[in-house]
Order: structure tokens, then sequence, then C-alpha cells
């Protein structure tokens, strides 16, 4: 069946398997499950067939099975999973999958079903016309998702309400985010497909837990918060809803100990593929112990030399390019024109170096071919939107570049290039903005808008885009602005002097930017425009003490890169050098007295008696 043989051979194949299965049931009902499971998804690839007579075989052929299994067994439970699991396997995977046509055989089952004589009195009619509602719903998310076929994120959104949905069916669920995991890797995405992997495995753990105790095995999902914090939603629901190895539950071959293997190392291959060697590690610490409780020595080897081969690429110096972790867009959705989202945000995760035009020109694209040229429009800026201004006609996205953002003591924590891109659920975008209402204003009139978004869940996730839960703006006044941008100035100093090994291009870019006479709001004019008075409102004596530090920080930085720019060069570059000190020792020179001038300490607080 497999094979694609000629119809005329199919027809007998299919007689003959009708035969088999009379004559010894108990071998796909009692014996080995996989067998059925495997048969049952042959039988509905078939009924999907263009051809008639094929159709009518299996469907009859489908039928039987189900009534065999239901007197063999008492119990319509397993072979209801095993028709689910398959269809659900076919629509995941095929792309072929004739829908109408295996509609038309589902309603031959049903025409079956009634029409039997010797099953007419029993819940069997019944049971199987429910079976045939809930392969229609399947069918019917079918439809829409090869309507999002070139949506990319419609499509795994799908999956991922399908998958959802089967929540307390952990065979269902398994069998989507194994083709969630499918449709990640055929678009590149081995990030997201180690994650549906890791979900699965989890979910498997989970179960497994439930049936028996054993030391080597992952203690369910909590055993997984190391590889990411989003396993906790595969957590086993209470047991009175679910329990394992009852009514074909969890019988499926990866619902073992052989299964979770195969699930874990699939997870780590994909991490490999990603460049996320960190993770791999996280994985091979859950797979190392049931290899060496089995004595298996061989898979410790390999497993051990690609942990090697792991390490060895993290330990190998890097220029910080050679490992990119993907970019990130808030995407804003607004006006519903055309039956679009309206009023909703996402966070998109894209491919790494992914710049703002190509996510915005796609999105465009793909939404204008949907609903129409003249409904779609992009709003170019990142200001809020105003509702009442737009047409309620028409749909409207606004896409920003967002950053992630790590609070101080996560990024002492969070010491690498990995630690900083792994796990993320907050990014920051910045919006400049005047009381005038102008983007741009004069230094003293310049105020940001920081605007701080929190998703559902933490990237990288089994999908590429979470919805937004909370946000949260915060408006910097024009000496909080002026403060900002002198510790990003040197912190920029700070690493181009560290960087190892030297670039002594970019050393000079930097200072360039920092010492050269022609930067328009440079750090002299924001020394000038803040530092020359004492401010007269005392709230903002602190903001004042704490810019003049800057500066004293920030001439110090100057310095250690001029130092290292002067061991750097060559004699054809020795005046370029002597023309950045002469430079610097004017800003030095105008900076002197601003940065002398030191707010009074605030007044001790009032004591009321």
């Amino acid at each position: 069946m497999a094979c694609a043989p000629s119809a005329l051979y199919l027809q007998h194949s299919l007689a003959t398997q009708r035969a088999l299965v009379a004559k010894f049931p108990e071998l796909l009902f009692e014996e080995d499950a996989e067998l059925g499971a495997e048969l049952c998804l042959r039988l509905l690839r078939l009924c999907g067939s263009h051809v008639a007579t094929i159709r009518a075989h299996a469907s009859a052929s489908l039928y039987l099975l189900m009534r065999q299994g239901y007197e063999t067994a008492h119990s319509f439970a397993r072979v209801k999973l095993q028709v689910t699991l398959s269809l659900s396997t076919l629509v995941g995977t095929s792309r072929s999958l004739s829908e109408e046509h295996l509609r038309r055989s589902l309603r031959t089952l049903l025409t079956y079903a009634h029409d039997d004589p010797e099953l007419h009195h029993s819940p069997f009619p019944e049971q199987v016309q429910d079976l045939v509602f809930n392969l229609h719903m399947i069918l019917t998310d079918t439809v829409k998702m090869k309507e999002h076929q070139e949506d990319p994120e419609m499509l795994i959104d799908l999956m991922y309400r399908i998958a959802k949905g089967y929540q307390n069916s952990p065979d269902l669920r398994l069998t989507w985010l194994q083709s969630m995991a499918q449709t990640h890797a055929a678009r590149g995405g081995h990030a997201e497909s180690a994650q549906c992997l890791v979900h699965g495995a989890a979910l498997v753990a989970e179960y497994l837990s439930l049936l028996e105790d054993r030391r080597h095995l992952p203690v369910g999902c909590v055993s997984f918060q190391n590889i990411s914090s989003n396993v906790l939603e595969e957590s086993a629901v209470a047991d009175d809803v679910v329990t394992p190895g009852e009514e074909g539950v969890c019988s499926g071959q990866l619902f073992t100990e052989q299964g979770l293997v195969g699930l874990l190392q699939q997870a780590a291959d994909a991490f490999t593929a990603a460049g996320l060697y960190e993770a791999v590690n996280e994985v091979y610490k859950l797979l190392i112990p049931i290899h060496e409780a089995n004595r298996d020595h061989t898979r410790l080897a390999t497993l051990h030399g690609q942990l090697q081969d792991a390490f060895a690429r993290l330990a190998q110096p890097s220029s910080g390019w050679e490992r990119m972790f993907g970019t990130y867009f808030r995407v804003g959705f607004y006006g519903g024109g055309g039956g679009g989202p309206d009023e909703q945000e996402f966070v998109y995760k894209e491919p790494s170096l992914t710049k703002l035009p190509e996510i915005a020109h796609r999105l465009e694209e793909f939404y204008a071919q949907r609903f129409g040229d003249d409904v779609v429009e992009i709003i170019k800026d990142s200001n809020p939107v105003d509702k009442a201004k737009l047409e309620p006609s028409k749909a409207y996205i606004q896409v920003t570049y967002v950053e992630p953002y790590l609070e101080a003591y996560e990024l002492r924590e969070r010491v690498t290039d990995f630690e900083r891109s792994y796990g993320l659920r907050r990014f920051l975008f910045c919006t400049p903005l005047t009381p005038g209402g102008r983007a741009h204003g004069e230094l003293h009139e310049q105020l940001k808008r920081k605007t701080l978004l929190t998703t559902a869940h933490a990237f990288p996730y089994i999908k590429t885009r979470i919805n937004v839960v909370h946000k949260e703006e915060i408006i910097l006044t024009p000496i909080e602005v002026a403060i900002e941008d002198m510790q990003k100035k040197t912190q920029e100093l700070a690493f181009a002097t560290r960087q190892d090994p030297a670039d002594p291009k970019m050393l000079q870019m930097v200072l360039q930017g920092c010492v050269g006479t022609t930067v328009n709001q440079g750090p002299l004019e924001v020394a000038q425009v803040f530092l020359a008075e004492i401010p007269q409102d005392p709230k903002l004596y602190r903001h004042h003490n704490k810019l003049r530090l800057c500066f004293k920080d920030f001439t110090k930085r100057c310095e250690d890169a001029l130092r290292k720019n002067k061991a750097l060069i060559g004699p054809d570059q020795r005046e370029y050098h002597r023309e950045l000190e002469r430079n610097y020792q004017r800003l030095r020179e105008a900076l002197q007295p601003l940065l002398n001038r030191r707010a009074p300490p605030l007044p001790p607080p009032t004591v009321i008696p």
C-alpha cells in the first residue's frame, strides 16, 4: 500500500487485508498497536484517492477494521484514536491530500454504520458518527491550513491552536507538535523545530512519570526547564481526566523510553543545526543518565563526542558574527478591514540580519494579495495609533524594530551572547518626540518615549510570533535623554577599546564620533546645554550630578581609547592620531569648567514630630 501500486492490484490487496484482519484480529488489537496505527494511515490515504473503486475498497476496509476492533476488544477507543492520529499526521505532512474525496469516504463509513443490521442496536453507530464528526473538523482545519500555506506565521498559529485543542489527548498533541517541527525545519527554523521536539519529549516524560517512577528518566516537564521555561505548559492534567495506558491513551511507540530518547536526540540535532550548542548540552544532560542506566556505552561514546564538538565550537575565538540569534519586530494590526486581525500586537522573530523594510514589504505584499491593494496600508512611524483617525474599511499594519530588554540584574547573570539572546520575553523600542509634536528638536526640548513589551511566552518558542500581553510606556525628560546618550557613547568606547582581537578601524570611527569637532549635538553641546547652569528645580539635582559623572567617565574612556589607538596605528596614521589628540584636548578644556560645577546636595527630609 505504501508503494503506489496499480488500482487493480490495490483492490485485491485490500480484499486480502480484510480477510487477514477478520482471521487474525488479535494481531492488531491485542499485540502490536503500531501495526494497527500504520494500517489506519495507509487506509486513510487511500480513502482520499482520485479513483472511485480504490476509495470504495479502502472505505470498506476501514469500516471493517473499526467494526472488528469494536467486536474484539469491546472498546472503540483504540481504533478511534489511531484513525484520528493518522488523519492528523496526514493533514500535517501531506500536501496532496484530497479533502473532497476524503469527505466522500467518511460519508460512506457513516452509511455502513447505520445500515449494519448486526450492530444496529449497539452504541457502535453513534461512536462512528462521533468519530466522523471529529475527522470532519480536522479536515476543516486542513482547508484553513491550505489557505495560509504562503503565510508561515498564520500556518504555524493554526497548527498551534489545533495542538492546544488536544491538550487532554497527549497522543494527538504529540502528533501535531511533530508536524509543527517538520514545518519549521522545512523553512529553516531549526530553533523553533527543536522547541517543538522538546515540548514533545516533555509531554512523553510527563506521562511516563505517571506510569512509573524510574530514577534515570526525567521527572516530567520540570526537568526540561533549563532548556526552555515554556515546557511547563505540557504538564499532565489531573489523573481523572487522562489516565495513561487506559483505552489506548499514550499507547503509541513514542510513549516509551525509546520514544523519549528518539525525541531528545532529534531535539539535540535541531539545536545543533540552529547553532544553539548550549541547549544541546542541556538536552544531553537528560539523555546521558538514560544511556548510563541501560549500559549503552556505544551510544554514550557517540554522545560525548558530539558534546566535545559542541563545546569546541563554543571555545573557538569569535568575532560575534558566527552565531546570530534572530531579529525581532513588533507588528501591530489595526482596522480589521477585509476581515483581518484588529488591534492585535505581536512580536515576530525573523532570521538574523532581517531589515525592517524586508518584513514590512513581505507583510504588505501578503495581506494586499489577501484583502486587496487598496485595503492594506503600512503605518510608517512608531507612534501610538489613534483609531479615530483610521478608515474602518482599511487594514493597517505597523512594523517596528525592537530589541531584547534585560534588567541590570539580568545582565549581570546573563554574561554570554547566548544567555542574552535565549529565553526572551521583554522587548524595547524608543520613539523620539518633542512637546510641539515633532519627532526631533533642540537638545533642551528633546524627549524620548520608551515602550516596553512583554510577550505571552519566551523566545525561541514553538512558533515565531507571540502575542504581546503587557505594554508599558516611560517618557524621558531632555536631561534623562542626554544621560542615556552619553552612557551609550561611553559603552561604545569601552567596547571598541576592549575588543579582542583589536579592530583599529572601528576604534577610530568611534573616537571620531566622540571627539570630532564637526559632530552636531555632540558631547560638548550636550554639556553646554545641561551643565552650564545649576538647575533651579532641586528634583533635577540628581540628574545634573549623574550627567556630570557620565562626562567624567566618558573623558576617561576617550583617554583609554586614544592610548589603545596609538599602540595600533602605523607611521602613515600618526598625523591623524595627533589630530584626534588635539581635538580631545580642546574638548577636555571646554568641559573642565562645566564639570566642576556641582549641584548642591539635596536638603535632608523633613521629620514630622
